[in-house]
């Protein structure tokens, strides 16, 4: 993830620009969930075969990938930008959140599951709207590690899930192993969110 260290500050420069290696990486991912979404929605409403899981997996995860690569590529290059600082969070919560919503729709994600998946995108709400109050305060939250490996786990979790019922057959019990990942995911998405309100609390209350 292209983020830009805390103990100093990397003026965009040509290794920042709009165009970096880093940042397309990030455009991909982006480009990555209209196509994901696609997929699921094939096998959610219009009754595709589980062949559109194997699809969906193989565009996600070179898209989750990417959200390792973009990271690589600004720290090797020095390509640190604020478009991709602003833009690499907001992929990963486009990519798992539009995948959780057709999980859901699909059955994947269905009874006391629904919970942890409205838990993961509740917090991501939250903490996007005090990400942007805290910013025209000027005041900055840093990523922590536990919060990079929240992020991870999501990855992970979402997908297995997307595997699904195809995965099933390869490795049984993929989608409980899935659903199992889901709440490890949305008890770690709580305790950061719980971090982050902390970590602003006192400038809110200002």
């Amino acid at each position: 993830m292209n983020q830009t260290p805390t103990a100093a500050r990397v003026t965009p420069a040509k290794g920042g620009s709009a165009w970096s290696l880093a940042n397309m990486l990030t455009y991909g991912r982006i480009a990555a969930v209209p196509a994901v979404a696609a997929c699921l929605f094939g096998i959610a409403v219009l009754d595709g075969g589980l062949w559109l899981r194997w699809v969906a997996l193989s565009i996600y995860i070179a898209a989750a990938v990417t959200d390792w690569l973009d990271g690589w590529a600004a720290r090797t290059y020095g390509q640190f930008s604020r478009l991709g600082r602003m833009l690499d969070p907001i992929a990963d919560k486009l990519l798992v959140s539009s995948c959780l919503l057709m999980l859901a729709a699909d059955g994947t994600i269905r009874g006391w599951a629904l919970w942890a998946a409205i838990i993961i995108l509740c917090r991501e709400i939250l903490v996007s709207g005090l990400r942007e109050y805290l910013a025209e305060l000027r005041v900055s939250v840093p990523v922590t590690n536990l919060a990079k490996w929240k992020t991870g786990m999501q990855l992970v979790a979402v997908g297995f899930l997307i595997a699904g019922d195809a995965g099933d057959v390869i490795l049984p019990f993929t989608s409980l192993i899935g659903l199992a990942l889901l709440w490890i995911s949305a008890i770690l998405t709580l305790y950061t969110g719980y971090d982050y309100f902390r970590a602003g609390s006192k400038h809110l209350v200002e």
